[in-house]
């Protein structure tokens, strides 16, 4: 099988994946950048570099470098039409675009009867202000487009977070505020892989975010029926049959789906678990292709 991977030919999952081959299937790495969409008289074709990408079985998206508007939305055009000359994207477009949006995700997330935290989104410092009070004076600002902990902030004072606010609003961004849900220090991220829903729980004593990336030590999680429905529901809610999802059990009880990645990452897992998860992962996408 060829299996064409958007992502860098030096990254671990590349390497991670190729070892899992064995030479059975040809991996081939390519770059965003070098995408490119010719329509004319003999139709569409989609290529990257040298190849022509109807020639591959499947596409795996591997990453998401950061681009220009113009070229992210090209890009997800391309991988659009690619799917519909035929040839399996893994994840789709339309499931790439609503998981790198914090918003969009949060808001499918809920219109499926999943708990999420409470959260507003706005876009000026009176607004920022007034959701800052409701819910509680105690908040977690995210960034809308971001992973892996990187730009979100705990505010649970009133200057510092008009300060805060007032300089996302000059820097043109949006605010995404929402309750700091109060914890035992550790979270599930969970690893959709078609059927299969395999995790792991994060904890981090030094920092109330439990991102491995930010020094969280992990250990296998047994995934139970109810988790692994969740899951299931939330990788579905965005349409990503391939799926990093985080969840928080609060200390009141409830459990809250955080986030949804259409570009999961599982080298913290395989470590974990001591489970090849590339092998796993080849075998679903052959289903797929």
């Amino acid at each position: 099988m060829r299996i064409a991977i958007l992502g860098s030919a030096d990254s671990w999952y590349v390497q991670d994946l190729r070892e899992a081959a064995g030479g059975k299937h040809e991996i081939i790495p390519l770059a965003f950048q070098a995408l490119r969409s010719d329509v004319g008289t003999a139709g569409p074709v989609v290529s990257c570099g040298e190849i022509d990408l109807a020639t591959v079985d499947i596409v795996l998206v591997r990453t998401m470098t950061s681009a220009s508007l113009e070229q992210v939305v090209f890009r997800m055009d391309t991988l659009a039409r690619l799917e519909l000359l035929g040839v399996p994207v893994i994840n789709p477009a339309k499931a790439i675009e609503a998981a790198v949006d914090k918003y969009l995700t949060t808001a499918k997330l809920q219109a499926v009867g999943l708990r999420v935290p409470d959260t507003t989104t706005c876009q000026s410092v009176d607004d920022a202000m007034a959701a800052f009070e409701a819910l509680g004076g105690d908040v977690v600002v995210k960034p809308i487009f971001g992973a892996e902990g990187r730009g979100i902030a705990r505010l649970n004072d009133e200057a510092i977070a008009w300060r805060a606010f007032k300089l996302l609003t000059q820097m043109g961004a949006v605010i995404y505020l929402q309750p700091f849900i109060d914890h035992e220090g550790f979270d599930y991220r969970l690893l959709v892989l078609g059927d299969e829903v395999l995790g792991m729980r994060r904890s981090n004593q030094a920092d109330w975010r439990t991102n491995v990336s930010r020094g969280a030590v992990t250990e296998p999680l047994e995934v139970g029926t109810d988790l692994a429905e969740m899951a299931h529901r939330a990788a579905d809610a965005i349409g990503a049959p391939l799926a990093g999802v985080d969840i928080l059990p609060g200390r009141d009880g409830e459990q809250y789906v955080l986030e949804v990645n259409a570009v999961p990452g599982w080298r913290a897992l395989a470590r974990t678990l001591q489970i090849n998860v590339a092998k796993r992962m080849l075998q679903y996408l052959c289903t797929r292709a």
